[in-house]
């Protein structure tokens, strides 16, 4: 598919899609123009909330609307594989919300399918494309701060206790590795690759799902990344890029990338950046109409990868 205008519909009419329809306001490349539920009454009412013209009370009638060249899910964890998988059956592109699936089985039956169809997936990691992170790839590719040795932050938020709610529901996913734990574990794997050894620690609520964790992923050639995440404390939301000729500082909170320091010994130089969703859909925009399958700034690899080692995380919290 090669056009100039990507027509896009939202599977899963949440918070985040709410947010995620704000974005299109900035997306040049790319207009929304359908959203799916499970139910029409709630597809109907964002629909009338976000002025978009077509609601959808199944995801089946999401995925084959002709009118819809690419579809952002942003249902919970679980549900992703079937929604992605009968999208790729009709065609349709993908933009999916992390944590990409809730299991490593059902990432490889994604991409698998994806690749089999020759149709574009990619993982919504929206840090990734934000302009600060952006710089920062060109700042260590220029070899400003020398080999990148190691990746240490963090991603807390506290929230309250409720069994009730997604957060804390195994069944949908809960828990503080899938939810934070994909975007420390996400930024790390995108500057030092998969590692060779993980070893995670972390407690659990009374619903099973973790509420903080603490990891350290180790390389054989040495490199190393400390990151840690948590519902249960407040915390900044920090990175720090570790280099032979200096390091870089991502200022809280990092998964938004609004500003940078640069540090060369003792001289530093702070940079801000915008930050939004936008970003990444027009991303996906560029990418189809460069007849691209897969994004080479977050491909289905490196999904794979930080998948395997969130499941290596969670089989070793939860024992």
């Amino acid at each position: 598919m090669t056009q100039t205008t990507v027509r896009w519909g939202i599977a899963g009419p949440g918070r985040m899609a709410a947010t995620m329809a704000q974005a299109f306001e900035h997306v040049s490349n790319g207009e929304l123009v359908a959203v799916g539920s499970r139910s029409l009454e709630r597809a109907q009412g964002f629909a009338d909330e976000h002025g978009i013209p077509v609601a959808h009370g199944t995801y089946e009638g999401l995925a084959d609307d002709p009118n819809v060249d690419a579809i952002y899910i942003a249902t919970p964890h679980p549900q992703h594989t079937d929604i992605a998988l009968a999208a790729i059956a009709a065609g349709k592109a993908l933009l999916v919300e992390k944590s990409f699936t809730s299991t490593v089985e059902d990432t490889q039956r994604i991409i698998d399918a994806a690749r089999a169809a020759e149709v574009f997936v990619m993982e919504a990691m929206w840090t990734r494309f934000n302009p600060a992170v952006q710089h920062i790839r060109e700042l260590i590719a220029d070899g400003t701060i020398g080999q990148v040795r190691a990746v240490n932050g963090d991603l807390s938020a506290f929230r309250a206790y409720d069994p009730n709610d997604r957060l804390f529901d195994p069944a949908l996913g809960g828990g503080a590795v899938l939810d934070l734990g994909v975007y420390v574990v996400s930024f790390a794997q995108h500057f030092l690759g998969a590692p060779d050894t993980v070893h995670a620690v972390g407690g659990r609520y009374d619903s099973g799902v973790e509420g903080e964790f603490g990891v350290l992923l180790g390389y054989d050639d040495g490199r190393s990344a400390s990151l840690a995440g948590a519902f249960t404390v407040q915390g900044p939301g920090r990175m720090a890029i570790l280099g032979t000729g200096g390091w870089i500082d991502v200022h809280p909170r990092f998964h938004r990338s609004a500003s940078i320091t640069v540090w060369r010994g003792k001289e530093s130089e702070t940079q801000h950046f915008d930050s939004g969703y936008q970003f990444e859909v027009q991303h996906v925009g560029e990418c189809l109409a460069a007849g691209l399958t897969e994004s080479p700034i977050m491909p289905l690899d490196d999904t794979l990868a930080v998948q395997r080692t969130m499941e290596q995380m969670l089989a070793q919290i939860h024992g």
